[in-house]
């Protein structure tokens, strides 16, 4: 690591933190020829993932956006905050896992209602409705039967 004081590239690492959060490292360093001591930050380095939007358009992946469509499919439903965060978190895991640097929106709509299903069957169908783009009615009973189906609905 270069030193800020005299530039000198031999340095000692002293003390080593992990932070809070636990997404980086915190290191007190000890430049061998000058004696002056400085901190540094290591983190992991994520590669920008991109979206390929369903008419082609590219964006950056936003974890902002992925909270917002949990929170409207959520809304008025007895879903806590901390459990839509966890369920983005598992969804940009996943996508992480497969190291791709563009991701198609059908296969974050796909993980997406994965997740919803889990958290709350009526949010689930509310975000599939809109990510499915129904037009009749029939559509919602389709869908509300493949839930009965894997019994995370009572049947009526």
């Amino acid at each position: 690591m270069l030193c800020p004081k005299c530039n000198s590239v031999d340095d000692k690492v002293i003390d080593s933190r992990l932070s809070k959060e636990g997404n980086s490292i915190r290191r007190r360093r000890e430049c061998l020829k000058c004696a002056h001591r400085f901190t540094t930050y290591e983190e992991i380095e994520h590669l920008e993932t991109f979206v390929i939007k369903r008419d082609g358009r590219r964006e950056n992946l936003d974890r902002q956006k992925l909270l917002t469509s949990f929170l409207k499919a959520c809304e008025k439903r007895p879903v806590a905050l901390e459990m839509m965060e966890q369920a983005v978190s598992a969804v940009l895991n996943h996508l992480d896992s497969f190291h791709q640097r563009e991701v198609p929106t059908k296969f974050i709509g796909d993980q997406v209602m994965e997740q919803l299903r889990h958290l709350d069957p009526v949010a689930y169908v509310r975000y599939a409705s809109v990510y499915r783009r129904f037009e009749e009615i029939g559509e919602f009973l389709n869908e509300i039967e493949s839930l009965k189906k894997v019994a995370l609905l009572p049947v009526a």
